[in-house]
């Protein structure tokens, strides 16, 4: 019987493990289907405070892990196949093992969705990015993609034009799905070129590093080759929640629904990251959200001694 299982080995879970392992509560770290989380697939972090030269995403991810061992936690590898949280204790199977436990807490995380090109994934940290925010920065005075036709999409490309000498905003139909005021404000922007109807075919990398991509108009079926630095590929992402469908209470987009904090309407569950949050995600969020889960089980288990 175990106080404390945390899904998920992100920035969120880690933290919560850090947290909990110092309330001595020996939490158990369930790695979940992408161990690391998102951090693992970036290369340079320069916004997590405390780095002023930025740090590598892995030895973030690494440094936070021994941290957490440091203090007790323990680790299991394995994706999170069933849960049961109809009553305590919660039962959670991973692999071959069933798990039992008092406290949960889902830091399952959010996967960004990609275009599912060949080689698509190897050149994430290498030219591609799911992330403005994060990787922006690096593209100074190069031309760079945004893939997508979203408000997310939108955003993105208004971000990156302050770095980038120009953006290409790549989507595969005319019409997009994002709001107008955010079409508007893109369209103001003489950084940004539209490229529509335009699907991609092939991220250009010869050496290893974006250098272009190579498009198909699906109408024409014309092709078009455009050399650049970087691809963000802006198309959503997908909350890791499919096991806790009917069981959690959830928005129409699959992510889990927190109250006051990383409560959710059963108690002794509770909630943090991005599995929680689609508007930040950020490693800092993710840590500080982490944080509040930990404390929030602390509370919940010091109450429900007997």
């Amino acid at each position: 019987m175990h106080n404390v299982v945390i899904i998920g080995s992100g920035c969120a879970g880690l933290t919560a493990a850090i947290y909990a392992g110092r309330a001595n509560l020996k939490p158990l770290v369930l790695d979940g289907h992408e161990p690391g989380g998102q951090l693992s697939l970036t290369t340079h972090v320069e916004n997590y405070p405390g780095f002023p030269d930025g740090i590598m995403g892995p030895e973030l991810i690494e440094n936070m892990r021994k941290q957490a061992q440091k203090f007790g936690a323990e680790f299991k590898a394995g994706a999170v196949s069933e849960v049961d949280v109809s009553e305590r204790p919660f039962k959670v199977t991973a692999g071959k093992a069933t798990y039992e436990t008092k406290a949960l807490i889902v830091a399952a995380g959010a996967s960004a969705r990609l275009l599912g090109l060949k080689g698509e994934r190897e050149l994430i940290g290498h030219g591609v990015s799911t992330c403005a925010t994060c990787d922006g920065y690096f593209f100074r005075g190069k031309p760079i993609a945004v893939v997508g036709g979203g408000d997310s999409a939108m955003e993105e490309a208004n971000f990156l034009s302050r770095y980038a000498s120009r953006v290409y905003l790549i989507h595969r139909r005319n019409d997009f799905r994002a709001s107008k005021i955010m079409i508007d404000r893109v369209k103001a922007n003489e950084k940004i070129e539209f490229v529509t109807p335009a699907a991609v075919e092939e991220i250009l990398a010869p050496n290893g590093l974006v250098e272009g991509v190579r498009l198909r108009n699906p109408e024409t079926k014309e092709s078009l080759e455009i050399p650049l630095d970087g691809v963000f590929v802006a198309i959503g992402h997908d909350p890791n929640t499919t096991v806790f469908k009917g069981k959690l209470e959830m928005d129409a987009n699959g992510y889990l629904l927190a109250k006051h904090g990383s409560l959710t309407a059963i108690p002794g569950v509770f909630i943090a990251g991005d599995v929680q949050d689609h508007r930040y995600r950020q490693a800092v969020t993710a840590a500080g959200s982490g944080c509040m889960a930990a404390i929030d089980a602390e509370k919940f288990l010091e109450e429900h001694k007997h």
